[in-house]
């Protein structure tokens, strides 16, 4: 069993600012979208500019903020914010939903796509491969804050987790997504597209992807108290990634079809 590192939350103090590590970690993660989507810009990978990278990351950023929060609100607490709206607008306070952060993103691509005159599937196509950095900075976050822990474990990697509050050992899921989530389906993505790919395929394979590993990380993640497990006995997290999965099949499928379309008798 492993003692967890009790890290301070607190980065940096400077008289009453204090930097959090789990903002930080935001700022690191649109900071390597820039730094991957300036590399494939000057590697020839795509006809947008520069200044369109950075028209990117501004959508992208309102987008994951509304959507996350807005996606926390409906998949998670709707009563309880049902009852009390204002605290929807209380971000200090916590409460983010990547799948509803996802839904912001495709919303304000589709509006940035349309302003460029392309397809929300050639946008897609550029900023899948820059993603899993940032989402594994996000992880990273989630674990020094110490939340968002897994179920008990007796795997000798088990840690007790200080703000759960019971001193049981269980799985560091944090670090589970952040090494798939984030680091696998880095790799996994940056390598597909090494080679020229038919319009939607890494956008779909990052859907595939990111579904299926928050789906099997599920399984060792304590589900939300407030919500437990759900229909079929799966957590909101895998019924929300479930979608994605099919999604992602569907484009590949399309795309493959499309760039083949003599292929089928």
């Amino acid at each position: 069993m492993l003692t967890y590192p009790q890290i301070d939350p607190v980065a940096l103090q400077i008289g009453p600012i204090a930097i959090h590590w789990y903002g930080l970690m935001y700022l690191i993660g649109f900071g390597l979208v820039w730094l991957l989507g300036r590399w494939r810009i000057h590697h020839g990978e795509t006809d947008l500019t520069l200044r369109d990278l950075e028209d990117i990351i501004f959508y992208g950023v309102l987008g994951v903020v509304a959507g996350g929060r807005l996606g926390y609100v409906l998949f998670y607490k709707p009563a309880e914010y049902l009852a009390h709206p204002l605290e929807i607008f209380y971000l200090w306070q916590g409460g983010m939903s990547f799948h509803g952060g996802l839904i912001g993103v495709i919303v304000v691509l589709l509006v940035f796509a349309r302003k460029r005159h392309k397809t929300l599937l050639e946008i897609g196509d550029f900023v899948a491969p820059l993603i899993p950095l940032g989402l594994a900075a996000g992880r990273l976050g989630n674990f020094i804050n110490g939340e968002l822990w897994g179920r008990p474990t007796t795997l000798p990697w088990g840690m007790v987790f200080p703000q759960s509050g019971d001193g049981i050992a269980r799985h560091p899921s944090q670090l589970y997504e952040m090494a798939l989530e984030g680091l696998v389906l880095f790799v996994v993505i940056w390598l597909f597209t090494r080679k020229p790919r038919p319009m939607g395929q890494a956008s779909a394979v990052f859907l595939m992807g990111y579904g299926l590993f928050r789906f099997l990380v599920e399984f060792t993640r304590e589900p939300d108290y407030y919500l437990g497990l759900l229909a079929g006995g799966l957590s909101m997290g895998q019924l929300l990634s479930a979608p994605m999965i099919l999604a992602g099949v569907i484009i590949f499928a399309w795309s493959a079809k499309k760039s083949n379309p003599g292929s089928t008798p």
